[in-house]
């Protein structure tokens, strides 16, 4: 009888021990109750507790937590049906209002994580809802972190992992997705070849502007040339006629061979011509040399007596 005593002992000296000290793991706290009203919130490390009197309400994890939100179908505003499923990441601040405020805390956050998610999707059209995820999860973030504030809840991030079309509307924004990529190639295409037309034509009217200028060019110097072969040829029959005025047949010799010169030239260049007849008589031509060469004699010897009178510099 008396060792079945001494084991009761033991054991109500273990619970009672148990029920005294408390050790909270780090991430965690607990609320503290005494006879069931909440009384304070126990910090990581080691507490006494009056047995008994002060019991454990909630233990919280004070950690980030994440809440995997499920797929469920929203209607947007142009009437289309997608599949939206998302992420959660939130951390409780407050441990006595998350255990007190709210009777379950993960729960309650789902319900109104994906009632909003219909709400925010609903006010969006279909392209809108797949092109500005960022802003959709914006939208999310600001509505549940006001929502949940009372709980001592702070919602860090939301995520929409996932909007799925139905197959049908997929197939149709591929094939419209398709006609516009052809469209700004056929666009493009067309604006190159726009281009190579447009360059093409800058390019031949600078050619025909760079012949015009090479011809205009080419005329001025011929018309140049021919004026001043005029002005040679006038003055070299002047000079010939003066001569002719003294009475020097000599000139009236070179004037002539000049002539005939030319017009065998002439001849001799007519494509038509294979053989060169002559009727003419050959010391006529050698006598037009001869007054040639005596012309010549008399302008050289006429040059050498002007430079013999030219007196000398004085010194």
């Amino acid at each position: 009888m008396g060792q079945l005593f001494a084991l009761v002992v033991v054991v109500v000296a273990v619970i009672v021990l148990a029920k005294l000290v408390r050790i909270v793991p780090q991430g965690y706290e607990w609320t503290v109750e005494r006879f069931g009203r909440y009384t304070r919130t126990l910090s990581p490390g080691l507490h006494f507790l009056v047995p008994f009197i002060y019991s454990i309400g909630r233990k919280m994890n004070m950690m980030e937590q994440v809440l995997d939100v499920p797929s469920q179908d929203v209607i947007t505003k142009d009437n289309a049906v997608v599949r939206v499923d998302g992420v959660v990441f939130y951390q409780v601040l407050d441990a006595a209002k998350a255990a007190y405020e709210v009777a379950n805390l993960e729960q309650a956050a789902l319900a109104l994580i994906m009632t909003n998610i219909r709400t925010v999707l609903g006010s969006m059209d279909l392209d809108e809802s797949l092109s500005q995820r960022d802003a959709i999860n914006a939208k999310l973030l600001k509505v549940v972190d006001e929502a949940t504030h009372p709980w001592g809840v702070k919602v860090n991030r939301i995520e929409i992992k996932d909007i799925a079309p139905p197959r049908d509307l997929v197939d149709s924004m591929a094939r419209q997705m398709k006609a516009e990529r052809e469209k700004r190639a056929n666009i493009l295409e067309a604006e190159g070849f726009r281009q190579a037309a447009i360059l093409k034509a800058e390019g031949e009217k600078q050619s025909v502007i760079l012949a015009a200028e090479g011809e205009k060019e080419a005329a001025f110097r011929a018309a140049e040339a021919r004026e001043r072969s005029a002005e040679a040829e006038a003055k070299a029959t002047s000079m010939v006629s003066e001569a002719i005025a003294n009475g020097n047949v000599n000139a009236l010799n070179y004037f002539v061979a000049n002539k005939y010169v030319e017009a065998l030239k002439e001849m001799a260049n007519s494509p038509n011509q294979k053989m060169l007849l002559l009727p003419m008589e050959a010391t006529g031509i050698l006598g037009s040399l001869a007054g040639i060469a005596e012309l010549a004699k008399e302008s050289l010897g006429q040059q050498q007596s002007d430079t013999r009178r030219v007196p000398p510099p004085v010194r």
